[in-house]
């Protein structure tokens, strides 16, 4: 739109410019040379048009020979504009004039210029068509006509200021629209997935109750058969109540998950003391720990007095320790850490666990603490996991308002640093 117009504007002021040179080349012509271009200003064919800004002839030597505007008093700043431009056949080009209406001497009846009593200066677009004047082939002058654009420029500042009104007014619109459409899209997945979330979650829970009796019916078997002469029996019992036990565990873990999943995680804040927990989950994890011929180290004060769930707090610490009696290599170590310490101006629980085992690659660390992710499947298949462990700890972490993090490296081993704020009430 901006070059259409401008390139109208060009034409229809080359236009002007060409007519009013075939008008003094006519008019000297039919003098036959008798006058000369200094004396065609009485000429009323070359009276300014009423939409041009300036209308000038010069001569050879540059002198103004006619010289109409708007207003005599910008005649120099006109004339200083021309002297930057000497063209060499018709030709247009644009410059920009500075009036100051503080300075100007206006006469509103005579002079074509549009002012405002709030205004005290205004930037002029001034389109200039330049034209030579040749008599019998000889040079003897140019011709000048201005013309003022200011309202292209105008008009093409409120058309951008529009187009971006309605940009910013259809892209809400497109906004909201696809707000509204995307909520009504998701209905049918929220609901799936709630009644997924309510399946787990009931199935979890029913679930627990025929393990609870299987796991009573094989310690049943065991006190009533005699184990000891009969291997094949023993050894049977003894795979079924590790797979019982595996599986009440996953029970336990999804029904933590799902009660997570609809913000109905259970928790009990209360002030006590951690330290007597802490010796209680390494006692529990010492025998899986000596399997394997891992050692595992407590470095914790006496006491640690926090505000948590200590059921939840505890759990945590299981998830760690045995994570690092999985992944740990034989004759291994664990060094768990427990203190209390001032972070950002807040006292604050940091638990640190650190483990000699395999480690973790740098690019799997922001995927360990998903569900149901194992760095090597098969290893998890040996070790009984789930890959579940890792994101009930950080939902634990979460729910106490707490950070985890894990550094580790390949052959280098892992450490888990978990910070719980304490100053937070329950």
């Amino acid at each position: 739109l901006y070059i259409g117009t401008m390139k109208i504007q060009e034409d229809k002021l080359e236009n002007i410019a060409e007519n009013n040179k075939n008008i003094v080349e006519n008019y000297l012509a039919q003098q036959k040379g008798e006058k000369k271009i200094n004396d065609i200003q009485t000429h009323e064919l070359t009276q300014k048009d009423a939409d041009q800004f300036f209308y000038y002839i010069e001569d050879s030597e540059k002198n103004l020979i006619i010289a109409d505007e708007v207003n005599i008093q910008l005649r120099p700043q006109i004339l200083q504009l021309l002297q930057k431009w000497n063209p060499k056949k018709v030709d247009t080009h644009q410059e920009k004039l500075n009036i100051n209406y503080s300075e100007l001497k206006t006469n509103r009846d005579r002079d074509n210029i549009t002012l405002s009593k709030s205004q005290k200066s205004r930037e002029v677009r001034l389109m200039i068509a330049g034209h030579p004047i040749f008599y019998q082939k000889q040079y003897i002058g140019m011709l000048y006509i201005g013309k003022d654009i200011s309202f292209a420029y105008q008009l093409f500042h409120w058309l951008l200021v529009v187009l971006i009104i309605l940009v910013v007014l259809f892209f809400g619109i497109t906004l909201f629209i696809s707000h509204l459409m995307s909520k009504r899209s998701m209905i049918p997945i929220t609901n799936s997935f709630e009644k997924q979330r309510q399946f787990v979650a009931d199935a979890s829970h029913e679930l627990r109750t025929p393990l609870s009796v299987m796991l009573s019916s094989l310690d049943a078997i065991e006190m009533t058969v005699d184990t000891e002469k009969n291997n094949f029996t023993q050894k049977l019992l003894y795979n079924m109540r590790n797979e019982v036990k595996r599986m009440t565990k996953l029970v336990s873990d999804l029904l933590t998950l799902a009660r997570s999943d609809s913000d109905n995680l259970e928790k009990t804040f209360k002030t006590f003391d951690f330290r007597p927990l802490v010796e209680q989950v390494i006692d529990s994890t010492r025998i899986l720990a000596k399997e394997k011929n891992v050692h595992i180290h407590l470095n914790a004060a006496d006491p640690i007095i926090v505000q948590g769930d200590p059921e939840k707090l505890t759990q945590l610490l299981y998830i760690l320790l045995d994570n690092g009696i999985k992944y740990n290599l034989p004759g291994g170590d664990i060094y768990l850490n427990v203190m209390i310490d001032l972070y950002q101006q807040r006292p604050t629980l940091f638990i640190k666990v650190r483990d000699t085992g395999i480690g973790i690659k740098q690019a799997d660390h922001h995927l360990i603490f998903n569900r149901f992710y194992r760095l090597d499947k098969s290893r998890s298949r040996q070790t009984g996991g789930h890959g579940l462990g890792l994101a009930i700890a950080k939902l634990i972490v979460e729910a106490h308002h707490g950070t985890i993090e894990v550094l580790s490296g390949v052959k280098q081993g892992s450490t888990f640093i978990i910070k719980i704020p304490l100053s937070r009430k329950a």
